[in-house]
């Protein structure tokens, strides 16, 4: 369930910054699949890629955390 609200915040983010999933993908260094697993919350996203992933979207942490999660 988390994963699922992280991947759909990331992925909006995403959207909102122009970025195709491929796009990102590339930019960030890891394989679209990985990326599409992230977001469509089969995989959990480790603290170093949400941090890598803030930094690429230009936004805090804070910002790119769901509100349900602490």
């Amino acid at each position: 369930m988390e994963a699922e609200k992280w991947g759909r915040r990331i992925r909006a983010f995403r959207k909102l910054k122009g970025y195709t999933q491929e796009g990102f993908a590339k930019e960030m260094g890891v394989s679209v699949s990985l990326l599409g697993e992230v977001e469509r919350g089969s995989r959990k996203p480790t603290d170093g890629f949400l941090v890598e992933v803030a930094e690429m979207l230009d936004v805090s942490l804070d910002e790119l955390r769901p509100p349900e999660v602490k």
